[in-house]
């Protein structure tokens, strides 16, 4: 091949290299969530009136979580998405192995607008809900549950029970049901006569369990009948009484809550948009629109006042209903979770 060949084919592989580019940095900013009325309350709120607003479009795509799903899309090297909510642990392994980048603050609003637990090197708080017990108030009438320990009690309140699949949550809830107080819950489990106690409690109650793993679960097995009491995302549960009638009740005894967080993905083509969504989703007046459509804490300092007074009851941050609740120790599980996971899955094969 001649040298001007050589030079014909490097400007046409220069020009292929930047096509590629350039159509990467054009393709719409996707946005990760997790589904369901959750979504819907989001699109209302956050992502038709961001577009709207900024003339950035936006594609919506949504997952049931897990560090393995979002290692394979980085490592992969083909990742389409952009801006992903995140559980605490997420954010912490992910953080920790590189697979997001580091929020800008300054350009998003700055660390002093938010609260503390929503403050994070990689990430930015978009939610506080909590974990409740749930029931029909159709089915079950009269005194209902009101605690974990009730939860268990299928001679006084016969049928299933719904539990999300996996240790986390569980064995809390299992040693809270055992008498154990919220501040001991997790000096407990940090023993390995704590974690057999929570097996052992759960071995009580496992002919009655059944599995959920995505927060559109519990309400539909509650509705359909095939369970008597769920644990449950909080406003998924307020979700269904608003949008489909239900009677469902909730019981914020020992409630588990805990924050979500957005996330940028490492690389994104679409950091700078990405930051504006942030920035966007994060004020105060927009933040506040969110729990009349679905019942989760906010993460900024100055939204929870603007809040309208008759959503206040169902809310997590609600001082009557986080007076007792636990929150997840996300450092326990960062710390725990793949031994926990090895065994809880070991314990359900059985």
């Amino acid at each position: 091949m001649t040298f001007k060949s050589w030079i014909a084919l490097a400007v046409v592989a220069a020009a292929v290299f930047g096509a590629g580019i350039a159509a990467a940095q054009q393709r719409d900013l996707t946005v990760v969530s997790w589904g369901g009325a959750y979504q819907d309350a989001q699109r209302e709120v956050y992502f038709r009136p961001f577009t709207a607003a900024t003339n950035i479009r936006l594609r919506e795509d949504n997952w049931d979580g897990g560090i393995g799903v979002l290692r394979s899309r980085v490592q992969g090297g083909n990742n389409p998405w952009d801006v992903v909510q995140v559980e605490s642990e997420e954010l912490l392994l992910g953080c920790e192995e590189g697979l997001f980048e580091r929020i800008n603050w300054d350009a998003i609003g700055g660390r002093p607008a938010y609260l503390p637990d929503a403050v994070h090197d990689c990430g930015v708080g978009a939610i506080l809900y909590n974990f409740v017990l749930a029931y029909d108030g159709a089915r079950i009438t009269g005194e209902g549950p009101r605690s974990w320990a009730d939860f268990w009690n299928v001679q006084r309140w016969p049928g299933k029970r719904a539990l999300r699949r996996g240790p986390k949550t569980n064995l809390e809830i299992a040693l809270m049901a055992d008498g154990v107080a919220p501040a001991d819950v997790y000096r407990l489990l940090a023993t390995p006569e704590g974690v057999e106690r929570a097996f052992r409690k759960l071995d009580e109650l496992r002919p009655h369990i059944v599995w959920w793993e995505r927060g559109a679960q519990p309400p539909q097995l509650l509705a359909s009948g095939e369970v008597a009491m769920a644990s449950a995302y909080n406003g998924r549960i307020s979700a269904a009484n608003r949008t489909e009638n239900r009677q469902f009740r909730m019981a914020w005894t020992n409630s588990l809550y805990t924050i979500d967080s957005w996330v940028i993905m490492r690389g994104s083509p679409n950091r700078a948009q990405a930051e504006q969504f942030l920035r966007f989703v994060g004020e105060p007046q927009r933040q506040a629109q969110l729990p009349p459509h679905i019942p989760y804490g906010v993460t900024n300092r100055g939204a929870t006042a603007l809040v309208p007074a008759a959503v206040m009851p169902e809310l997590p941050t609600n001082p009557d209903n986080i007076r007792t609740a636990l929150f997840i120790n996300d450092r326990y599980w960062l710390e725990n979770i793949d031994r926990l996971n090895q065994r809880f899955n070991a314990w359900v094969a059985r």
